[in-house]
């Protein structure tokens, strides 16, 4: 048995380094955009009790070196720790106090997130003002000054629906060193960026922190009402886009980043934990066969080049092997030592252990917890 539990493993490490997409080389970034077009932008931030990183994202946004114009609309989701007025003493400080819309979200209906009936509002009052182009965005995210510029010249030289970079996530404290190049991996292992941009390709994702989209293609999809119910909104929206025709392109930005800080193990379970039971559809089927195979894919190669013998633990070397050649460059775009490939394996168990995590919250009743709010979820 452990001969073929081995060669199975190494089946799929072969199959997921020549013929998925080359998801693992990480190459798909951002461009330098070489031209600039007088294109007009409003950008959308829900915000709730975003007082840590509000600042630096407006100040951000309201100052990109670009021939067109940006508008920034934050919907402040009932915070109580003083986001709207630290918003609008950013957008003062960089001289663009005029610029940033601050809208006070209305209370939550019944069938709709917390965050997409903030988006849906910031929407509204952004469409207003006539768009080429809806940038939404989040309030841990600080943008490059030449990021809208790059995202318009790659949504324009692709003629992209949907544009979205997975922008670099904070990875500096022991907890992240490891599980965050591993978390981009895994995203990336699931939904190949470029099967993303294949027209003909089902596989349809987007990386939530920035998404630049075209009015008409939102309205093509209904709205994001169309979505409203949605935990994991980024993915859902890709779909319902690709599923209208529309194209979508998605990489990743060096420059553009995150400055939400994970810095212990549980914070990263609890991030996982949030949505992860989510993404497979509240199937107990789908849960046991994801961990089943993580088990195989992860969690055998080691085991049995320690355990086994013979050809068995020749085909799990082989297998760890691939799987550290697979995994080298996420951690060397995040600065990492590629001395951890091997220890990939160990991510991968807890990844395992907070995707259960995510189902026993969801049978309790606490499933996509967030903000101090969980969704409400059918089924």
């Amino acid at each position: 048995m452990s001969v073929f539990i081995a060669a199975a493993a190494l089946a799929a490490w072969v199959y997921l380094l020549a013929a998925r997409g080359g998801f693992w080389l990480f190459r798909e970034k951002l461009p330098q955009a070489e031209t600039s077009s007088p294109t007009r932008v409003a950008a959308v931030i829900p915000a709730r009790d975003e007082a840590e990183g509000i600042a630096a994202a407006v100040r951000s946004l309201l100052t990109q070196r670009f021939e067109g114009t940006l508008d920034l609309f934050m919907v402040d989701d009932h915070s109580v720790d003083g986001t709207a007025e630290i918003a609008r003493e950013a957008a003062h400080a960089a001289g663009a106090a005029g610029r940033l819309i601050v809208i006070e979200g209305a209370p939550l209906p019944a069938g709709w997130t917390g965050k997409l009936w903030a988006v849906a509002q910031g929407i509204e009052a952004a469409l207003a003002f006539g768009p080429d182009y809806l940038l939404l965005t989040d309030a841990d995210i600080t943008h490059a000054p030449d990021s809208v510029e790059n995202l318009i010249a790659c949504a324009g030289e692709r003629d992209t629906d949907l544009t979205s970079v997975m922008v670099r996530l904070h990875a500096e404290h022991a907890a992240e060193a490891l599980l965050i190049p591993a978390f981009v991996f895994f995203f990336f292992k699931l939904y190949p960026p470029r099967w993303v941009a294949k027209p003909k390709k089902r596989t349809a994702a987007a990386a939530g922190g920035c998404m630049l989209i075209r009015p008409a293609a939102l309205a093509r999809i209904g709205g994001i009402a169309a979505i409203r119910a949605e935990v994991i909104d980024d993915c859902a929206l890709a779909r319902a886009v690709k599923r209208t025709g529309g194209r979508m392109w998605m990489g990743l930005s060096t420059v553009t980043r995150s400055t939400r800080q994970y810095r212990s193990f549980t914070e990263i379970r609890d991030m996982i934990a949030r949505t992860a039971y989510t993404q497979l559809h509240y199937s107990p089927a789908l849960l046991l066969g994801t961990l089943l195979g993580l088990a195989l894919l992860y969690v055998s190669p080691p085991v049995l080049t320690l355990a086994g013998h013979g050809a068995a633990r020749l085909a799990a070397i082989a297998a760890w092997l691939l799987m550290s050649i697979a995994f080298a460059p996420a951690l060397s775009f995040y600065g990492k030592s590629i001395l951890l490939a091997p220890l990939l394996p160990l991510a991968a168990i807890f990844y395992m252990e907070a995707t259960l995590a995510s189902a026993v919250r969801y049978y309790r009743g606490r499933g996509g917890q967030w903000k101090g709010r969980a969704a409400a979820h059918s089924g």
